[in-house]
């Protein structure tokens, strides 16, 4: 009996470790291609993600955080973001840590501000709060930030070359023989010859007349060509 239960717990974890791998593969996916076109850090989104969940959409805290990234409700909502939903809560994870950055200038602050609140931040002078939990956490994520920035996961790299090929403009499409077939037809030009000569040119050389009295005595006419 005790040897058929291992069994089965064997069988269902090998069933379930293909489909939970795809599903991290995925939501990383989502968190690089998220962070990628909102202007934030692939590296530094997945280390935020990796830390408050291990990727884990259902991962819930002791406070109530929920989700990849572990967002309060209470927060979630003043952001307008549903948190319950995978693509929401991806986008308000990596929406907060770029407000929070924005706040103090800093990753480290930041992620701090991320963990404690910006108002503990601001309380011990824009410095990390001496809190355990904080420390462990800035310092956790800095170390997966960059781990990630000297091997580049391969859903940052997919995502990249995604956006890459998105933006590329596309070919202009070739002419086809229909299109050729379907241009005006060319007129020919109808040429038309000069009209025949009736009367060929009269070479005259000269004329020569001779008055006597003022009456035509005589007449010579030399020329070397007359036809009509």
């Amino acid at each position: 009996m005790r040897k058929l239960l291992l069994f089965t717990i064997v069988l269902v974890t090998l069933c379930f470790a293909p489909a939970n791998a795809a599903d991290i593969n995925s939501i990383k996916a989502n968190i690089a291609k998220h962070a990628i076109e909102m202007g934030v850090d692939p590296a530094i989104a997945l280390s935020i993600a990796r830390t408050e969940s291990g990727f884990n959409h259902n991962a819930r805290s002791r406070h109530g955080a929920v989700g990849v990234f572990q967002l309060m409700p209470s927060t979630a909502r003043r952001m307008g973001i549903n948190p319950y939903s995978l693509n929401e809560n991806i986008k308000g994870g990596i929406m907060y840590y770029k407000s929070m950055y924005k706040m103090f200038g800093s990753v480290e602050l930041a992620l701090a501000a991320y963990n404690a609140g910006p108002g503990n931040v601001k309380r011990y002078n824009n410095s990390i709060p001496p809190y355990a939990e904080t420390r462990r956490f800035v310092s956790k994520i800095m170390t997966d930030y960059h781990y990630y920035k000297k091997n580049s996961d391969p859903a940052i790299k997919a995502a990249k070359a995604s956006i890459a090929a998105a933006k590329k403009p596309a070919p202009a499409p070739a002419a086809t023989a229909a299109a050729v077939n379907t241009a005006a037809p060319k007129v020919a030009e109808k040429v038309i010859s000069p009209a025949p000569e009736l009367v060929k040119a009269v070479d005259v050389n000269a004329v020569k007349v001779e008055v006597i009295d003022e009456t035509p005595a005589d007449l010579e006419i030399e020329a070397t060509s007359l036809a009509i």
